[in-house]
């Protein structure tokens, strides 16, 4: 399953891509994270894994995240498994002028066993849930921009 999303960001792309590349901002825009940790490689590098862990309601998710790509600030790649989930995600982001940017993600998702029932039921969930988390960067990057 192959879908986009995206979102535009009222900062410039220098302050988003700051923001973004803080593995210590994550818990401020993405629900249900609880922690990361570098497995292997420099944290960041292409070719670095960290174990990350995720607390979604009563569930626990673990996940090895691999830094595929890191071309900032233009773009910046990662793939993502879990237990039936492969997840590929290529993040870009553009200057609309000196205080918009444009991000954008092309993603890509594996289902295995139970999971790919899921996928087939309720496609819809995994882009639903991709562009909650990019819209809750959006507003984090913007109240940390303006300060409230």
């Amino acid at each position: 399953m192959k879908y986009k999303n995206e979102v535009i960001i009222n900062a410039s792309r220098d302050k988003v891509i700051e923001l973004f590349d803080n593995p210590d901002n994550l818990p401020k825009w993405q629900k249900g994270f609880v922690s990361m940790e570098l497995i292997e490689g420099k944290a960041g590098e292409v070719g670095a894994k960290h174990k990350m862990h995720y607390k979604m309601g009563k569930r626990d998710i673990e996940m090895i995240e691999t830094v595929t790509k890191r071309n900032l600030p233009n773009a910046s790649s990662g793939s993502y498994e879990a237990k039936n989930v492969y997840n590929h995600i290529d993040n870009y982001f553009e200057v609309i002028d000196a205080g918009k940017t444009k991000y954008w993600s092309e993603n890509e998702f594996r289902l295995k066993g139970s999971m790919k029932l899921f996928g087939w039921i309720m496609p819809g969930a995994f882009k639903k849930q991709s562009q909650k988390y990019m819209d809750d960067f959006r507003d984090f990057v913007e109240k940390e921009v303006s300060g409230s």
